[in-house]
């Protein structure tokens, strides 16, 4: 099969493969214009994220593939499940709002403290250090919607990164060797 593609692009001609790296660059530029185009609508920076953990269950499952809003007008409200980034950690987590700590200040600020479904206990531990509570700019986006299982494919793929880089290399010759 691979000799197949190799084939296939020794058969085309300059002009035919310049076409076929255009239209390449066309979908991953598309697929990018999309994904910004989704961050000014949802006013999010990750308007997607996947569940990588089961703290969440039962009401979301480790794979589940999570829509986000972010809008900054909005009031956080306990119940609520948020996605949020700690300072010194990199992949965001998805939990619930479990109580909320207003201050009467000219601001009005408004803190929150955040629990797994699944887990025993708040999630201070997994604050940066010395923090009690989070705030609306920790926030990275509200679940809106989701679809079960289908970031499975990602988890899979983070987890074999061999596996994502094969159907990356095959994809890319697909779109670079079929001729329509």
């Amino acid at each position: 099969m691979l000799q197949s593609i190799f084939d296939d692009m020794r058969r085309m001609n300059k002009r035919q493969f310049l076409y076929q790296m255009l239209s390449f660059g066309m979908i991953v530029s598309s697929a990018l214009m999309i994904w910004k185009g989704l961050m000014v609508v949802t006013g999010s920076e990750s308007p997607i994220v996947v569940v990588l953990s089961g703290s969440m269950e039962p009401a979301f499952h480790r794979g589940d593939l999570l829509f986000l809003t972010n809008y900054p007008d909005e009031p956080v409200r306990v119940g609520e499940i948020v996605v949020f980034k700690v300072e010194g950690r990199e992949i965001p987590i998805v939990h619930r709002v479990l109580k909320l700590h207003e201050k009467g200040d000219q601001n009005n600020t408004v803190k929150f403290l955040t629990k797994g479904d699944n887990n025993s206990v708040d999630d201070r531990s997994l604050y940066a250090s010395g923090q009690l509570w989070l705030s609306h700019k920790d926030v990275v986006g509200r679940a809106r919607g989701f679809l079960p299982y289908v970031g499975m494919v990602t988890i899979f793929m983070n987890e074999y990164p061999k596996f994502k880089y094969a159907v990356l290399m095959c994809l890319g010759l697909y779109v670079l060797v079929h001729r329509e």
